[in-house]
């Protein structure tokens, strides 16, 4: 079963095949996905790695953990399930449009 590995801090020059040829080094590499700002589409500085072996994936982050690409130190670490977050909007103000104010009487 493959195992996903969590990479921060990682260079914003730092594209997906530059982790690909990282992580080779350590095993076959399932697929690889460096995290992008959705309005801006550049780089967040994060990735997720998805190594085929979890033996693969252990020795990676034993030795990758602290170590230096592209100026920067890397964070790696098994990824943990991504968490539900409530969905909408309106920063925490509830909906509606009646809310406060004067209101026009008829």
């Amino acid at each position: 079963m493959a195992t996903k590995l969590y990479i921060g801090n990682l260079s914003f020059d730092t594209t997906e095949s530059d982790l690909r040829e990282t992580f080779a080094a350590f095993g076959d590499v399932a697929s690889c996905n460096v995290i992008t700002d959705r309005d801006t589409g550049r780089p967040r500085g994060f990735a997720f790695v998805e190594m085929v072996s979890a033996d693969a994936a252990n020795k990676a982050v034993a030795e990758l953990n602290g170590k230096e690409l592209g100026g920067r130190a890397l964070v790696v670490n098994e990824a943990r399930p991504r968490e539900d977050r409530p969905r909408g909007g309106g920063g925490g103000y509830g909906g509606g449009g009646f809310g406060g104010g004067r209101r026009n009487r008829y």
